[in-house]
């Protein structure tokens, strides 16, 4: 009876030491609230890519753009991270012309004047691989208006879109419920 007794202690110690080695399997993990997305495309002969996190409006309609609403509460305030986390990354693999803005190959930071909500201005920065809430007027290398409408519907994700046409073609971005463009072409 004790041999049985000191079997069975010496077979859960075995067991609870082999249970406690074996990894626990991982809590699932949310999705992102403002996922990685990108945006890519050849205009002009040129490729360009935009690098972006996607955030959602969430319920928030009419909340996103106003003089108090969520993009008010950046630092940059009434210039916009255009994006969430880090900042929003332009690359072009050659000069193109964005507006009437000259922009060599290379990379950037894209920022949005949202001071005139009828007409946005893109702000292309020289300063690149900061957080989205770091920008510095300074290291500009242009603004260029933006042809801003209002969207025919709420849209949800924020969007970039880059659209070859002709010779040359449209940076798109749109969230809640506006659509701003401005026309890229080639460098002459």
């Amino acid at each position: 009876m004790k041999r049985l007794l000191l079997f069975c202690t010496g077979m859960l110690l075995a067991a609870t030491t082999l249970l406690a080695q074996a990894p626990m399997p991982a809590a699932p993990k949310a999705p992102p609230k403002s996922p990685a997305a990108k945006a890519e495309a050849k205009i002009a002969g040129v490729t360009l890519t935009i690098d972006y996190s996607s955030p959602r409006v969430r319920g928030r309609e009419g909340k996103i753009f106003t003089k108090d609403g969520l993009v008010s509460h950046d630092p940059t305030y009434p210039v916009w991270r255009a994006g969430a986390n880090s900042a929003t990354t332009l690359t072009t693999d050659g000069d193109v012309k964005i507006g009437d803005l000259l922009v060599p190959k290379g990379a950037y930071t894209l920022f949005v004047d949202v001071s005139d909500p009828s007409a946005w201005v893109l702000v292309i920065s020289k300063q690149t691989k900061q957080w989205g809430t770091k920008y510095d007027k300074t290291m500009d290398l242009g603004r260029v208006p933006m042809q801003t409408t209002k969207a025919t519907a709420t849209v949800e994700e924020l969007l970039y879109n880059l659209t070859e046409q002709g010779q040359g073609g449209t940076l798109t971005l749109a969230w809640e419920d506006v659509s701003a463009s401005v026309a890229i072409a080639a460098a002459m």
